[in-house]
């Protein structure tokens, strides 16, 4: 039985581990024959292995022998899985001794990295051993055969770039001033004309080769050859030149000088002339005619000449490049001279690359004659792909970054008659878009530092952006960017509509109630808008807003007890503006101030009072709204004339003074319906009052009345009306027969005065003047004067 339940485990862990690892034939060779007694049984093909298996769950006992195999080969699996890796019973190590590991494993690979550097510059003389010196002979017998397609390509190329240089530099020019679509546009012109020239000179020679070279429709290799390395090389030329345009400053989009254009255009179409050339012709022809090992040689000869030719322009252009980078970081700035460079505008790390960048690329220089020299075709291959790739992206950046600091400069125009319907459209966007295109210049230079660190392998973005941190980050990144955008663009339309409502020149003029109202509404759906938002962008950040919301309401019901005073002040606000009582420009009586209405808000109302006082008035502080300027207006005339005038004639003179205030160009236009007449209101201690009234325009009453009381002072004077002011009359009483009482003078002289009711009536008054009284009557002679006044 022992023997069976062996075989039967044997068979189990056979079947489960061929089922763990999907039949692998190599597993099942390697598993050893099951030994026991019953070896027939285990061995013979025809019998079904699962049966003895199928034996021993059946039995108990070999069931139970079956589970304690399997515990021990449990137990043993770690064990060996130890043994195997060498871990077995490893000791705990401590810090130090983890760092020395580390360090031992760091200096183990930088050792074995510089063995083999080493061995490769030992190497590095190999690859010129495949050159076996008839490579020049086979070179020039394939270019005689050439000599016509070639010449023939390039006198048509040469013949149509000269012909369109001048429509190259019309173009530069008209870009320069022009809009940004505009110059796109012939940014995009240049470039398919420049293309067009490639592809016409290729047409032509391929034309040529076909129906005169050699047999009527057909071409050979080295022609087919030639033709394809100078659509390619040439359109390589035309991407260059779209980038560095030598001929024309207004589409260059490196912000470089023309010289500076015509240096770099120069060495980069030697290096471009003889790497493409060279690896799309000569090496195919070096490969065909001569050996793989003899155009290995030409490939590393010609990559070492253009590696030479860089070195000299390196070299030979040093100090150029440097001031145009001192002059793009630190640009000079402006006096009454010109422009003068700052003396120590760059310090540190920044002065020093800018003034030994040369030696930057003569490391990467040497270090590429390197790898040509030792290392396979592929790997250098590799690395002139990545140089490609970084710059590329130097290039690309560099014309994102001048595009948008031109964009910066210039701004945004927009048409004339937009803005004269959204006068204010033109300031938002300016004072909005440079700060956006400033954020993504920075952007731009952060999106090529990274991707430059990815091509060379410092960090892996790829990676990097396929996890769930690098998703979340960028995904969120990207959601608030538009949630800003979008808000912005919300918020300009709607202060857009706004503006275009508030314009007088278009549609109908705005009341003053829809320009209280419009003003409210787009400070509250800024408010709204802001919020919103911020709610939004925290979400999209991974920020839960539920608590923010929750907590927000919280506060709001605490400041709501808290500031019971600021809560009365916005629902007293909301009702007075639900009901028009006040709007910005009326004239109105405000918690016991009068002014002008400046500013509104559903808490407060702004008065600017005569004297030029400004005056804040909480709504909760308002008991009582007194609006002077709404729908209409009165000026009330109350004219105090003297107790002896005919109130007939005083009317009369009044009517005539309002026929005369409408006669002015400057009041009439005020001026809402005729005189109202009232008539005699009151009697006053010195003066009869009469009363009238002038409906005039809302606001306009005061200006009314006081060119109406001007005209009536003229008036009155010329008809002798009396305006009476204030005087005293002494009265002395008289008897029924007439009489009155005598008067005593006291002065120099005693003089006794009778006088009669006559007299009385007509000739005695008195006036104060300076203190003192005077005294008159009909004969000046009696009349005296004194210091201490007059007894009777």
């Amino acid at each position: 039985m022992t023997a069976s339940i062996r075989g039967g485990l044997s068979v189990f862990l056979l079947v489960l581990v061929s089922l763990l690892s999907l039949g692998s034939p190599s597993f099942a060779q390697s598993t050893p024959a099951p030994s026991g007694g019953d070896s027939s049984a285990s061995t013979d093909s025809n019998v079904d292995p699962l049966v003895p298996f199928l034996d021993v769950l059946k039995n108990d006992k070999a069931r139970a022998e079956l589970i304690t195999e399997l515990e021990k080969a449990t137990k043993a699996a770690p064990d060996a899985a130890a043994q195997a890796t060498g871990t077995a019973d490893e000791p705990r190590m401590s810090l130090g001794g983890r760092i020395a590991t580390l360090t031992q494993n760091v200096a183990e690979s930088a050792a074995a990295e510089a063995q083999r550097v080493w061995q490769s510059l030992a190497n590095t003389g190999s690859v010129f051993d495949g050159l076996g010196g008839n490579e020049l002979s086979v070179l020039f017998e394939a270019f005689r055969g050439l000599l016509l397609v070639i010449a023939l390509t390039v006198v048509v190329f040469v013949a149509l770039r000269m012909l369109a240089m001048p429509f190259f530099r019309s173009m530069g020019k008209s870009a320069q001033n022009a809009s940004l679509v505009r110059a796109v546009m012939l940014y995009a012109g240049s470039l398919i004309v420049d293309a067009l020239i490639v592809l016409a000179a290729w047409a032509i020679g391929y034309v040529v080769t076909v129906m005169l070279l050699g047999e009527v429709g057909q071409i050979g290799f080295r022609q087919s050859l030639y033709l394809n390395a100078f659509l390619l090389v040439e359109m390589v030329k035309v991407a260059m030149r779209a980038v560095i345009s030598p001929s024309a400053s207004g589409l260059r989009l490196l912000p470089i000088s023309d010289q500076a254009a015509r240096r770099l255009n120069r060495v980069l179409t030697v290096a471009v002339t003889i790497l493409g050339y060279g690896q799309l012709l000569v090496l195919p022809i070096v490969n065909q005619s001569a050996s793989y090992a003899a155009g290995t040689g030409v490939s590393a000869a010609l990559s070492v000449l253009t590696l030479l030719y860089l070195f000299f322009a390196v070299v030979r252009y040093r100090r150029p490049v440097s001031d145009w980078l001192h002059n793009a970081i630190a640009p000079p700035r402006q006096d009454g001279e010109g422009a003068v460079p700052e003396a120590d505008d760059l310090h540190g790390i920044t002065r020093m690359l800018v003034n030994k960048w040369h030696w930057l690329a003569l490391a990467y220089l040497t270090f590429m004659f390197v790898t040509v020299m030792s290392r396979p075709t592929d790997v250098v291959m590799d690395y002139v792909t990545a140089s490609l790739k970084v710059a590329a992206a130097v290039i690309l950046a560099s014309a994102l970054y001048t595009a948008l600091s031109r964009a910066m400069r210039r701004g945004i125009t927009l048409p004339d008659h937009v803005n004269e319907k959204l006068p204010l459209l033109q300031p938002r966007l300016n004072g909005f878009v440079p700060k956006v295109l400033f954020v993504l210049r920075y952007v731009v230079a952060a999106v090529v530092l990274i991707y430059v660190l990815n091509v060379i392998r410092i960090v892996d973005i790829g990676s990097w952006l396929d996890s769930e941190l690098g998703l979340n980050m960028s995904g969120a990144a990207v959601s608030v960017f538009f949630i800003l955008l979008i808000a912005y663009g919300i918020w300009l339309a709607m202060t857009s509509w706004v503006d275009y409502r508030l314009n007088p020149d278009y549609g109908t003029v705005p009341s003053a109630r829809e320009t209280t109202l419009l003003t409210l509404l787009r400070n509250a759906a800024t408010i709204a808008i802001l919020i919103l938002t911020l709610m939004f962008c925290l979400s999209e950040i991974g920020l839960d807003i539920g608590p923010l919301l929750a907590s927000a309401g919280v506060l709001g019901l605490a400041i709501g007890f808290g500031a019971q005073k600021m809560v009365q002040d916005i629902i007293t606000g909301v009702f007075i503006q639900f009901e028009n009582a006040i709007n910005v420009g009326d004239v109105v009586t405000v918690g016991g101030t009068t002014g002008s209405v400046e500013k509104l808000t559903v808490r407060s109302v702004s008065l600017r009072d005569i004297h030029g006082v400004y005056h804040i008035i909480p709504f909760s502080s308002v008991d009582m709204v007194s609006n002077f300027t709404r729908d209409f207006s009165y000026f009330v005339c109350d004219m105090g004339v003297a107790y002896r005038e005919n109130v007939e004639d005083v009317k009369q003179a009044m009517l005539d003074c309002f026929d005369e205030l409408r006669e002015d160009p400057e009041q009439a236009s005020f001026i809402t319906s005729d005189l109202e007449w009232f008539g005699l209101n009151n009697f006053g201690d010195s003066a009869v009052v009469l009363r009238a009234r002038i409906k005039t325009l809302p606001g306009k009453q005061w200006g009314v009345g006081r060119a109406y009381n001007a005209i009536l002072k003229r008036v009155f004077d010329e008809r002798g009306i009396e305006i009476p002011f204030p005087h005293q009359t002494i009265f002395f009483g008289e008897a029924k027969d007439g009489s009155t009482q005598p008067i005593r003078l006291e002065g120099p002289e005693d003089a006794t005065i009778d006088s009669t009711a006559e007299e009385s009536d007509t000739d005695t008054a008195t006036e104060q003047e300076n203190g003192g009284r005077k005294w008159h009557d009909d004969d000046p002679d009696t009349g005296s004067e004194d210091d201490g006044g007059a007894e009777r």
